[in-house]
């Protein structure tokens, strides 16, 4: 072996000046190895139902401007239950620090707004998931003024006097380990909750009950599951089976494709706190 070579195992040997080019050849397959593991992304989804008798919608009386709030057909929700026992407004987010983010959605965080509106003297939507650093659009949409009380905790809080077809934006620093809750002073009966994540995984139940957080990178995750009736949920059956997750904490292994959660009953009980 002469000084311008270099023996590796099996008495290969090879000039010196491929040795770099050798060296990051190995690197960049590493390093696409590592890439391909860590691109590999999937969907969480799944189902809150109502274990028991769904609760009838209880009617709000308007007794603030009766003359736009009364011809509204108004009432409380803090606990919508749909005809097929699905819970609406259930909140899943995952509660990992520093979780890796698909490039589409730390895109998409900067460039779309999230709207809440006053329409009806309700907000709509009841819950909305909004990101630190992502503009919050609080509109309205009704011909009476509003305003929107934003009861935050690790944030500044704000209080805005929105007029008829007016608007205010926010944009939150920090995440808020629960829902912030949201309330007209003007009109008591209107209240939402916002939900503040550092960042886009995290949801909210829709009418039927079911709930989908995308592109969640493949490995164990920690999911936590919140209802402002319930607070955190600590219990769901899944399969007949009762499962207690302390805090509403429960863990998920998340692999390519889709990750179906099932069926997650919520006792009654749950929601007499």
């Amino acid at each position: 072996m002469t000084a311008s070579t270099v023996r590796f195992s099996k008495g290969l040997c090879v000039p010196m000046l491929w040795v770099p080019m050798l060296v990051a050849a190995v690197l960049m397959m590493a390093g696409a190895s590592a890439a391909a593991f860590a691109d590999e992304w999937g969907t969480i989804k799944g189902t809150f139902v109502f274990g028991g008798d769904a609760p009838l919608a209880v009617e709000l009386k308007a007794d603030k401007d009766i003359e736009v709030c009364g011809k509204h057909k108004l009432q409380n929700e803090e606990l919508v239950v749909g005809a097929d026992k699905g819970v609406a407004n259930v909140v899943v987010f995952v509660r990992d620090k520093g979780i890796k983010v698909h490039p589409d959605l730390a895109a998409s965080a900067k460039s779309e707004k999230v709207v809440l509106n006053n329409a009806g003297c309700r907000f709509e939507p009841h819950v909305a998931f909004v990101q630190v650093g992502q503009q919050l659009i609080i509109k309205n949409s009704d011909a009476i003024g509003h305003n929107s009380n934003v009861a935050t905790i690790k944030n500044p809080p704000s209080n805005n006097l929105i007029p008829s077809g007016g608007e205010s934006a926010l944009t939150f620093a920090s995440e808020e380990a629960i829902p912030a809750q949201v309330t007209c002073n003007i009109h008591p009966w209107m209240k939402s909750w916002l939900l503040v994540r550092p960042n886009p995984y995290g949801a909210v139940s829709k009418a039927d009950g079911t709930f989908e957080i995308k592109s969640v990178p493949a490995g164990e995750i920690e999911l936590q599951f919140w209802h402002e009736k319930a607070g955190y949920i600590g219990e769901v059956t899944v399969g007949g089976k009762a499962e207690k997750i302390a805090k509403g904490r429960k863990k998920v292994k998340v692999a390519g494709g889709d990750n179906d959660l099932g069926e997650m009953v919520l006792d009654a009980n749950l929601f007499k706190k």
